[in-house]
């Protein structure tokens, strides 16, 4: 719901969700599947209440590869950490900063040229997404801290009074 509701653009818990499943789901399909069917059903919630377009073409495509490899990053993450979890963010965060940008330098629509296809377009490129990349910084932090936070409340709290009741 995060994505759709009116927040600042790329605030999302899409690249938490996908750092938290791929470090802490044992199913590695189930892993994959769920920020990527998170992330499909806000783009459905796009296009169907024309929010934003919710299908844009092939930087979606691309969006949804990263959010894949991130997760298989995140395979890595075996001892979960405060600090861990705010490198692999903030990793996170920077790697989907520069593979999508650097994808939309690549394959700019001929139509718009938004920049000129050399250094310094790619340059300008890079320029222009910081905005979203500062909103990205803090949303996958929060994100991934309110997820790892909540999961190890309940494994080491709820989980374990449960079985000291029994």
């Amino acid at each position: 719901m995060s994505r759709v509701l009116l927040y600042p653009h790329n605030f999302s818990p899409i690249i938490g969700m996908a750092i938290f499943a791929g470090a802490s789901i044992k199913d590695k399909r189930l892993a994959f599947a769920l920020p990527i069917l998170a992330m499909f059903l806000s783009d459905v919630l796009f296009e169907v209440f024309n929010i934003a377009p919710g299908f844009w073409g092939w930087g979606q495509l691309v969006s949804y590869s990263i959010l894949a490899l991130i997760t298989v990053i995140a395979f890595t993450l075996k001892k979960i950490s405060v600090l861990k979890i705010a490198g692999y963010s903030v990793g996170s965060s920077l790697l989907f900063f520069l593979l999508s940008n650097s994808a939309f330098f690549v394959i700019d629509n001929p139509i718009y040229h938004l920049y000129a296809q050399n250094f310094n377009g790619y340059i300008a490129t890079l320029v222009a997404g910081i905005p979203f990349l500062k909103t990205s910084l803090v949303a996958d932090l929060v994100y991934s801290g309110v997820l790892f936070g909540a999961y190890y409340l309940i494994q080491n709290y709820i989980i374990s009074t449960k079985k000291v009741a029994a």
